[in-house]
């Protein structure tokens, strides 16, 4: 049976504070009934016990959610010392690891070894694909899969608190500015090992995901009073469907242009390509400077990828993302 299409015409960038308890497809499932929208997607998974910046993307500013999927990730984090995690988080079975007494300054220390591109292997309670199946199943069934480091960076990772009222199981809170991919559970169980000890992912926030950041972002009650006000209460909190997008490079294009780029065609616009990067997308503007679609350069010529804008042949990514 055919999908109904969307009714209430919104479409946007809703920067959501997720709390911890739901998934993020509880808190995509709760907007789409506030919304009445069903085209919804997110910028990235926070497991239920994290909380923080969950971005949800409406309507057509789902086909816009790939370019944010390289974003940035930064996360303020408890890491709690003396025990180790089957999950490597608080969600696992806790196994307690005898160890020296830690001290702040020798923690601190040994987060150099952390920052800058590193390899790093993924949780076994993870949602990568061995042999088509999820690693958690498998992790479920007893039989945890061998995952293979990946690379990934650490731009920035801090210690900002300290808690030793317990000696023998002490937590340090540390804010962390990442790559996307990067799971911080595996960080705090990492870290453990270089302490000789035992960690595990106590707590988890995520303080902003790219340019959204958690300070901007809108609680789940805000939200409910919004769809109880009806949807130009719900329009008021999203941002432009480009939004976070600022940092791609630009091209107005006329109105005949947009038309032959909606229809799959290359284009040579009147306003030229000079300066326009070869291989990055780059947004294609209306002559009000509303985004219409995404396009790449090729030589002197603008290949239409993606356009929001009638119907591209040449558009070979998906529609809305449900989860």
């Amino acid at each position: 049976m055919a999908r109904r299409p969307d009714t209430s015409g919104l479409e946007g960038v809703l920067v959501v504070a997720k709390p911890a308890g739901p998934t993020s497809h509880d808190v995509v499932a709760l907007a789409r009934r506030l919304t009445g929208t069903r085209r919804i997607g997110h910028g990235g998974t926070l497991d239920p016990f994290a909380a923080g910046v969950l971005p949800l993307f409406l309507g057509g500013a789902t086909r816009l959610v790939e370019y944010h999927l390289g974003d940035r990730k930064a996360y303020r984090a408890t890491v709690c010392f003396g025990a180790s995690s089957t999950t490597d988080d608080l969600d696992g079975e806790l196994t307690p690891v005898p160890e020296p007494i830690l001290e702040s300054t020798a923690v601190g220390a040994a987060l150099e070894a952390f920052r800058g591109d590193i390899r790093q292997r993924p949780p076994s309670y993870s949602a990568i694909q061995v042999g088509g199946r999820r690693a958690y199943a498998l992790a479920r069934e007893g039989v945890p899969p061998d995952l293979p480091e990946r690379a990934v960076t650490i731009h920035t990772l801090d210690l900002v608190a300290w808690n030793a009222d317990d000696p023998s199981r002490p937590i340090a809170i540390v804010d962390v500015v990442c790559s996307a991919g990067t799971y911080i559970r595996a960080l705090a169980r990492d870290l453990g090992m270089a302490m000789a000890s035992g960690a595990y992912l106590g707590a988890l926030i995520r303080t902003a995901s790219g340019p959204f950041r958690l300070e901007d972002a809108v609680s789940l009650d805000a939200l409910r009073v919004a769809g109880a006000e009806g949807p130009g209460a719900i329009a008021a909190l999203l941002l432009p469907v480009d939004a976070g997008l600022e940092h791609l490079p630009r091209l107005r294009l006329a109105p005949s242009e947009i038309a032959d780029a909606a229809m799959g065609r290359f284009i040579r616009p009147a306003a030229g390509v000079g300066g326009l990067p070869a291989g990055d997308p780059i947004r294609l503007l209306d002559e009000t400077d509303r985004l219409v679609g995404i396009g790449l350069l090729d030589g002197s010529r603008i290949a239409p990828t993606k356009m929001l804008t009638g119907v591209s042949t040449r558009d070979a990514s998906p529609g809305a993302i449900d989860d």
